[in-house]
């Protein structure tokens, strides 16, 4: 759990840095992924490919709150995604342990956001989420526990974000979305990395 913790660490203070340097070309320091394969490609605003690179979809859904939380809400935000569901024995504490190092880590960076999609939004409620989020001491302002209708969250997460390894070679809408996938998405909501929170 260290060494994720670092990793993703180091790719956010990269992506920082260049954000704020953004007045220089300088070539990418992360990679970006543009397809459920997880292979990396580097490219430079100078490749002619640069315009087309993926980018996640828009979507809006319900936090731990009740209140609408959308693309919008990361405008201009480094932010780590990931899906979980509240009832989860197995990866899913580990996971929110690892989040948790994230959000405890850059508390006071503005400009990174984490956000939790439950893959079992029938079960968990807002309510649900809510009381999961006060029990694991998640910072409201820093990270978001997302639910909605399951559909959406299934096809943002396989079609967007490429959580689900599985799909990508089965193509089987019906199968149930369990990752222990961490995804790094870029100001311009560009993925530029793919990690196991485990």
């Amino acid at each position: 759990m260290k060494q994720i913790l670092i990793i993703i660490t180091l790719a956010i203070l990269l992506m920082t840095a260049c954000n704020n340097n953004s007045n220089t070309k300088q070539d990418p320091t992360l990679p970006f992924y543009n397809s459920v394969d997880y292979t990396p490609e580097w490219i430079t605003p100078a490749d002619p490919n640069y315009a087309d690179i993926h980018q996640v979809a828009s979507f809006e859904f319900t936090d731990h709150r009740g209140k609408k939380f959308n693309n919008q809400s990361l405008s201009d935000k480094i932010y780590v995604a990931d899906f979980f569901f509240t009832s989860c024995p197995s990866i899913c504490p580990k996971l929110t342990l690892s989040m948790e190092k994230i959000q405890t880590e850059f508390l006071d960076e503005n400009d990174v956001q984490l956000i939790s999609h439950t893959v079992m939004p029938w079960k968990d409620s807002v309510s649900v989420l809510n009381q999961y989020a006060d029990n694991m001491d998640v910072n409201y302002d820093k990270w978001k526990l997302l639910t909605g209708p399951e559909e959406e969250i299934y096809e943002l997460a396989r079609e967007s974000y490429f959580a689900d390894e599985q799909f990508g070679f089965t193509s089987d809408k019906s199968d149930f979305l369990h990752t222990d996938k961490f995804i790094l998405v870029d100001k311009k909501r560009r993925i530029r990395g793919i990690y196991t929170g485990l």
